[in-house]
């Protein structure tokens, strides 16, 4: 069973896939005011998030090089990746 953490931001669902994350903090470049490192060197969500545009939330995404983040949308369509 994987390890992932879900939230729902900005009307999408995001989740992310600790077991893929190879750190490589290119969502925090994207959008630091939703992801950060844990202890371990693995992404996170902040614990409060503020609110926050859509196509900045995807993009935040979309920039992960191991696809370790996923978004789906209100109607279930997967958007990233």
């Amino acid at each position: 069973m994987g390890d992932f953490l879900d939230r729902t931001l900005a009307d999408l669902t995001i989740r992310i896939d600790r077991e893929r994350c190879i750190g490589s903090g290119n969502c925090i470049k994207a959008e630091p005011d939703v992801f950060e490192l844990d202890d371990t060197t693995v992404c996170v969500f902040k614990a409060e998030v503020p609110g926050i545009g859509r196509e900045r939330l995807i993009e935040a995404c979309r920039v992960c090089p191991v696809a370790a983040l996923i978004v789906v949308d209100a109607g279930g369509g997967q958007l990233v990746p």
